[in-house]
């Protein structure tokens, strides 16, 4: 007996899975990948055939990603304008520490030549003042004046000048030395004996004390003793004389020498 088979799928095809789909929901699978989404639209598989709607999966999954990539578009800019404002603001500090530390060299500079200004006008006013002389004794005049004649002296003349002054008045070095003799001087009574800075010497006698030693540098209106009335004389006076050498005899005009030192007398 023959029989006859219904038609049937053929014993080949896979059969239907009820329920299940295959590409109908791809549409819905979307990858990001630095900052790019693609979208695969199932509807337009599921349909057959045709033109796509304007409301398909696909239309919208491009949307999704052209916002998606508008927001990072954005996020990037806005990292890149507070990149470019941190830049900025490097930039002006590191400016303004230049600037701090140039003004800072420039007061620095400023305060050295002015400490250097004070200091060369110190030494200048220091070497103007041991440059100065002054005279032996403050508001006297001369009493005896050089080379006068008497027989009071024993060279027959007068080797210096003599200043009124009672005793007890201070007697100042006419100007910067050493001195080099302080003591005892014969006829001149209690002497002082100065090596000028110049070279020269000068003589202070006839003092009641003596207020300097041998050895000690002087300066100018530097108070040396007290004028008095030791030695060869007739009353208190101070005997001042000026010198070539320390020796007697070397003696030159008192009142020439201070003068051309600037002392009025």
């Amino acid at each position: 007996m023959a029989f006859t088979r219904a038609a049937t799928a053929g014993k080949h095809r896979r059969p239907r899975k009820t329920g299940i789909r295959t590409g109908a929901n791809i549409a819905g699978i979307t990858t990001v990948a630095s900052g790019v989404v693609a979208g695969i639209a199932g509807q337009a598989f599921a349909a057959g055939a045709g033109p796509a709607s304007q409301d398909t999966g696909l239309t919208q999954a491009i949307e999704i990603g052209d916002g998606i990539a508008e927001h990072i578009e954005a996020q990037a800019q806005s990292q890149e304008t507070a990149a470019a404002q941190a830049a900025a603001k490097a930039k002006a500090e590191a400016v303004a520490r230049q600037e701090a530390a140039r003004k800072a060299e420039a007061a620095a500079k400023k305060a050295k030549a002015e400490r250097d200004a004070k200091l060369r006008a110190a030494r200048e006013a220091e070497r103007r003042r041991l440059n100065t002389f002054v005279a032996p004794i403050s508001g006297s005049y001369i009493s005896t004046a050089y080379q006068a004649s008497s027989g009071l002296w024993s060279s027959g003349t007068h080797t210096g000048i003599d200043f009124h002054a009672s005793s007890g008045t201070p007697v100042h070095s006419v100007g910067s030395g050493e001195v080099v003799e302080a003591g005892w001087g014969g006829a001149y009574g209690n002497n002082v004996v100065i090596k000028m800075s110049d070279g020269t010497y000068t003589q202070y006698g006839h003092l009641s004390s003596i207020g300097v030693s041998v050895g000690q540098k002087v300066t100018p209106g530097q108070q040396i003793g007290l004028s008095g009335a030791t030695g060869n004389v007739t009353g208190p006076h101070l005997h001042f004389e000026a010198r070539t050498s320390a020796d007697y005899g070397s003696d030159i005009d008192p009142v020439a020498y201070l003068r051309s030192h600037g002392v009025n007398v």
